[in-house]
């Protein structure tokens, strides 16, 4: 084909991709999205939260976006992988002419190193025949906010902003396009390959150029990274490549100078499209703390568990002076996340506001502080913990004694009021409940004769008032018959034994109302408190492997099972998952979401060990005899 004819041809779609048609890369300080069309869609830099360079996702016009594909005129099926054991990105077109592939990956170093910051290399190759290759890059800094300058250069193009440099390293030439970015077109044949590598450098320094034999280095040094980190885990169960992806998952969203997990690296992805339960989640949740640890010592990565620890124990050195905690903060430990929104994107498919920040954080979520505890519980079998964080602990104990009581936004963080929510009640149970176990276990003083007292009112209550006989479940508040899925964790929890009738009635009320093919609702938004937004939702991911845990430890196993097995035809073609699934298995929410693949792992985990326990499936032989559940 004609160069001038290719270039004419280098259109690039003004329509959203699926949210699930998108892989992800990233260097354990930020991520890049990447779309089955090759075109990195969102990147924030320097940082997860850092304002976005390339937010394509969020605005089809006016994000920002760096692809290099086909011409929009060649015909082309996409495909996607990931280089075995890595988060190497493979990116496929295949044509009648030819099949062509890109290479994209972040290199990933224990440090920062002179001349290096936050590299994305795209590697591009013709494997068979002869392919014409389409490069636009087009940056929108500071969430499309912000002009810069464009430097080209022999070596490449130098994109300046006021805050951050971007440049952009080629192996073909490059020419500015009336939009403040660069194009180039190209053709490769067989074996032949082209390189490009974006970095953030140094306000006036000079674009570098890397020769391929730099490139080939760089991908052999990435692929041993991932390789070598992945060969820790020690899950070797059923579902293994399941759980080792969602580990890869786990590693890429974590925040190397600090050890905190990101809940997801993308903000406003909509939990019904054309809906306003847009929220940013690129902050770290008390919530998910004893999930995190917890899965991460079960497959074996005791530095990232200790580096989490860290973060979590700052943090409770940090507690306000009353002796409370904030449910949500930034992943350095920053406390102000104020909620702004972006009035100038249109959010995906439309779906406004696009927010930054998380009004959530100033909310009053009780149940964190039983999530906090079992965290540390679970830590403590691992490695002892320090005595000053004990006296936090202790204070953080005060705390929650005078304050359990009160209503609060609970674990769904609704904005509608705060309600007496059963679930925050179950947690602050198990907060006193670890904190007792973990005083005996260490021997250390405390006021156990208190704690005792309070986690017996609060067990009580629960059972007296968090119980509907009209329901014959718990509800999720005291005085409503809502069913909440959340009810789940009370046997995972052990506050209720699995086969307690009052679990198993709950568990079978929640199939009943909540579940729809193995998939679990949070709860149904005209019946649960109001949240503030009353739109409709899709099934949350993490409830539907809660379900099958909690089936598992009752000896259900077939029916475990295939849950698990159901949910799992819901992940995209890369194995990840985002916060929820619509109605026709389509992702929505933010992607990809941490909390999900956390779950998937703990409850792969019991799911296998039970199927393993001899007992275990007498037990499910017995519960077959009659209907599942019935009391």
């Amino acid at each position: 084909m004609a160069k001038d004819h290719l270039q004419e041809t280098c259109l690039t779609s003004k329509s959203y991709l699926p949210i699930e048609d998108y892989g992800m890369i990233g260097d354990l300080h930020t991520v890049a999205l990447i779309g089955k069309n090759g075109s990195i869609d969102w990147c924030c830099l320097p940082r997860f939260d850092s304002p976005s360079v390339f937010g394509r996702l969020l605005d089809v016009n006016k994000g920002g976006f760096f692809r290099i594909a086909p011409p929009e005129s060649i015909t082309a099926g996409h495909r996607q992988l990931y280089w075995p054991e890595t988060n190497i990105l493979i990116t496929r077109f295949l044509t009648n002419d030819g099949v062509g592939q890109i290479t994209d990956f972040m290199p990933v170093y224990p440090a920062q190193r002179l001349g290096y910051q936050h590299q994305m290399i795209r590697m591009v190759k013709v494997v068979r025949g002869s392919l014409d290759f389409c490069m636009e890059c087009r940056p929108a800094f500071n969430y499309a906010r912000e002009a810069h300058e464009l430097q080209l250069s022999e070596s490449g193009a130098l994109f300046q902003s006021s805050e951050l440099a971007l440049a952009l390293d080629a192996s073909v030439p490059l020419e500015a396009d009336d939009y403040g970015g660069v194009h180039a077109s190209f053709t490769l044949q067989e074996g032949e390959s082209a390189y490009f590598s974006m970095e953030c450098v140094t306000e006036g320094e000079l674009v570098i150029h890397y020769y391929p034999q730099y490139y080939e280095d760089a991908f052999l040094k990435t692929r041993s990274y991932w390789q070598n980190w992945l060969s820790q885990c020690q899950y070797l169960g059923r579902w293994r490549e399941v759980v080792r992806r969602s580990a890869l998952v786990l590693k890429l969203l974590t925040y190397a100078p600090t050890g905190a997990i990101v809940a997801a690296p993308t903000t406003s992805l909509p939990e019904t499209i054309g809906g306003a339960r847009n929220w940013d989640y690129r902050f770290t949740w008390l919530r998910d703390a004893a999930f995190t640890l917890y899965s991460l010592l079960l497959l074996g990565f005791s530095q990232e568990a200790e580096a989490f620890m860290g973060w979590l124990n700052a943090r409770c050195h940090e507690m306000e002076e009353d002796g409370g905690l904030q449910p949500i903060y930034g992943i350095d430990g920053s406390h102000d996340l104020s909620e702004h929104t972006l009035d100038h994107l249109e959010g995906y498919l439309g779906s406004s506001p696009v927010r930054i920040g998380n009004g959530a954080y100033n909310q009053k979520q009780l149940d964190i502080y039983g999530e906090l505890m079992d965290a540390i519980y679970i830590y403590n079998r691992y490695e002892d913990i320090s005595y000053d964080l004990w006296q936090n602990l202790r204070r953080l104990l005060g705390w929650l004694t005078l304050h359990w009581h009160e209503p609060d936004e609970g674990i769904w963080e609704v904005r509608g009021g705060p309600k007496p929510f059963v679930h925050s009640r179950l947690m602050s149970w198990v907060a006193f409940d670890r904190a007792i176990r973990l005083t005996r276990h260490r021997g250390w003083y405390a006021p156990l004769e208190e704690w005792l007292r309070t986690s017996g009112i609060i067990y009580e209550e629960i059972m007296r008032k968090g119980w509907s006989d009209k329901k014959g479940s718990f509800v999720q508040y005291y005085g409503s018959e809502a069913v909440d899925a959340s009810a789940l964790l009370i046997s995972i929890t052990k506050f209720l034994g699995a086969t307690d009738p009052r679990m198993l009635s709950t568990v079978e009320c929640i199939k009943r109302e909540l579940s729809r093919d193995s998939l679990v609702y949070r709860y149904h938004p005209e019946q649960a408190a109001d949240d503030g937004l009353r739109s409709q939702e899709g099934v949350f991911s993490p409830c539907s492997f809660w379900l099958a845990e909690a089936l598992a430890n009752a000896g259900q196993l077939e029916e475990a099972r295939l849950i698990l097995e159901n949910v799992f035809t819901y992940a995209n073609h890369l194995g990840l998952y985002a916060e929820e699934i619509g109605p026709t298995g389509e992702a929505l929410g933010n992607y990809p979401q941490a909390f999900t693949h956390l779950s998937l792992i703990t409850a792969c985990h019991t799911v296998d060990q039970a199927l393993n326990n001899p007992m275990m499936r007498y037990r499910s032989r017995e519960f077959n005899l009659f209907s599942p559940g019935r009391i």
